[in-house]
């Protein structure tokens, strides 16, 4: 019987070779394939020693590097486009200060890792051959889990919807997807968009990484702990009342609620559909203006960041000062007249102005809200009165007193603020600027016996329809203040510029929770 003849150390070489030929279904002849073989050890060879013949501090575009993740989105862009970066490389780092961070924030009640990680490699192709998607191309994003993912529970924080899995993305989630973004996970939310934090629903509260004993704010919760915790850049929270400027204000972010109608709601859970935004919540002005262009779809001169880095020199500028000088806390009247000062060094004029009367837009908002909120809930409520947190439930039977001529008295209230905004702001300004809360975030503990009134003034915006921007201004010990920036309808533009402006001129959107600093 023959023997087989000894293999030599180039036949140990050749044979993955020829593995990965017939992996690949490619034949050829011997000779054709020696040939071949030659040029890839060659090349195997020539890699092997590069180190040694070229050595240097090159970085490997792969490697994560935790201090990616506090690159904003245009600096994330560059490098991704320059190959210094990868997108793969970028959501690892992120994934992993999701799973360090994570378990005390609480912020995620999803993380999509292996999505998520096939999505980078993805985008890290279709830079490599030239095509781009625009700013969110490769950049990690999350969304409120009012928000539907297709295959995944859109649970709206109740145990009412726990099982309810989203047959579709909703619109937004495909504006995302269709850009390049990439979904890392699904984020935490007041239930229904109500009240809270509540600790008797389907997930316990997130928490303010400023201050674990201090609420978030809501509803947008994990949106603004993830940002603040330095899990994300950028998320999509909704607004309805307040809830992704409040929660922006108490977290020390910036919250973007764009003029209503601007980004399609289609497969969002809504809690009063008149009312309903969704909008980014972000680290900085202009992270938020860039996811905000690819919500929209906007491009040219109306995109809201059309207008980044331009001076706002001898823009007009209506200070709303009388909806907080009286009864907000001091340190947040004194941050209020600083940021106002500022801007003015920057050169715009500012006057101030006399507001409608806000406790009066504020009843008729909430008169909007829960009439429409009882509506959309009124029979899973008499159906499943367990499945809702007792102090969703009662949030929502509220409304059951009003009548039709009520809601329409509320309407018609917020056709005449929104009208007198129009006229006696707006004709004249470029923007009015106010307060988002009257405080710093309140106690948790206040919360453990059922809802407390938080007090803000962002509702009135909401029943308007006009785009605000939310940015921090400051703190108070060692809790996060923030204003709102108020546009004319479709005027994110300038918003923006003014917001960004204000950053770059002041150092509070740079800092970071004590517990982050130095990042760990």
């Amino acid at each position: 019987m023959p023997t087989e003849p000894a293999k030599t150390p180039e036949d140990a070489r050749r044979a993955p070779f020829d593995a990965a030929l017939r992996a690949l279904g490619i034949s050829v002849s011997e000779a054709d394939a020696a040939e071949s073989f030659r040029i890839a050890t060659w090349m195997d060879d020539g890699i092997a020693g590069l180190n040694e013949t070229l050595p240097g501090d090159a970085v490997d575009p792969t490697a994560v590097d935790d201090a990616a993740a506090d690159l904003t989105i245009l600096e994330a862009g560059r490098r991704l486009r320059d190959g210094s970066l990868t997108a793969f490389a970028l959501v690892e780092t992120h994934l992993r200060r999701v799973d360090e961070r994570d378990p005390t924030y609480l912020a995620f009640y999803h993380v999509l890792a292996d999505w998520a990680r096939e999505a980078a490699r993805r985008a890290d192709s279709e830079l490599a051959r030239g095509i781009d998607r625009g700013p969110l191309h490769g950049i990690p994003v999350g969304i409120k889990d009012l928000i539907d993912i297709a295959g995944l529970p859109t649970t709206a924080g109740s145990r009412l919807r726990q099982n309810h899995v989203a047959e579709r993305n909703a619109a937004a989630v495909d504006r995302l997807i269709e850009g390049g973004a990439i979904i890392l996970g699904k984020l935490a939310t007041y239930e229904f968009a109500t009240v809270g934090p509540a600790f008797d629903t389907l997930h316990p509260p997130a928490r303010n990484p400023w201050s674990l004993d201090h609420i978030t704010g809501g509803s947008s919760s994990g949106c603004a702990a993830a940002v603040a915790g330095g899990m994300l850049r950028t998320t999509i929270g909704s607004d309805t009342g307040g809830s992704v400027r409040g929660p922006a204000s108490y977290c020390g972010v910036v919250g973007l609620k764009p003029t209503v109608g601007l980004v399609e709601t289609a497969g969002s859970v809504e809690l009063s559909p008149s009312l309903h935004h969704l909008g980014p919540m972000s680290a900085t002005t202009a992270d938020a203006a860039l996811t905000l262009d690819v919500l929209s779809g906007r491009t040219g001169d109306d995109r809201a960041a059309a207008r980044l880095g331009q001076p706002v020199a001898g823009m007009r500028i209506a200070y709303g000062r009388d909806w907080f000088a009286s009864d907000a806390q001091p340190e947040v009247i004194a941050a209020m007249d600083a940021a106002i000062s500022k801007l003015s060094e920057l050169g715009a004029i500012v006057e101030r102005v006399d507001l409608p009367d806000y406790p009066a837009i504020e009843v008729a908002a909430a008169a909007i809200i829960q009439r429409e909120a009882l509506d959309l809930h009124a029979a899973d409520l008499a159906a499943h009165p367990e499945a809702y947190g007792r102090q969703t439930f009662k949030n929502l039977v509220s409304g059951a007193l009003l009548t039709n001529a009520q809601v329409a008295e509320a309407h018609r209230a917020g056709a005449s603020f929104r009208q007198r905004l129009e006229d006696e702001i707006f004709a004249e300004f470029d923007a009015l600027i106010t307060v988002c809360a009257l405080t710093t975030a309140l106690p948790v503990k206040l919360f453990e016996n059922g809802a407390v009134w938080t007090p803000m003034r962002t509702i009135g915006f909401n029943v308007s329809g006009h785009p605000v921007l939310a940015l921090p201004i400051g703190f108070a010990n060692g809790l996060p203040m923030g204003m709102q920036i108020v546009g004319r309808h479709h005027g994110e533009a300038v918003i923006c510029q003014l917001g960004d402006a204000f950053e770059h001129a002041t150092d509070h959107a740079l800092q970071r929770p004590p517990a982050l600093d130095p990042v760990k």
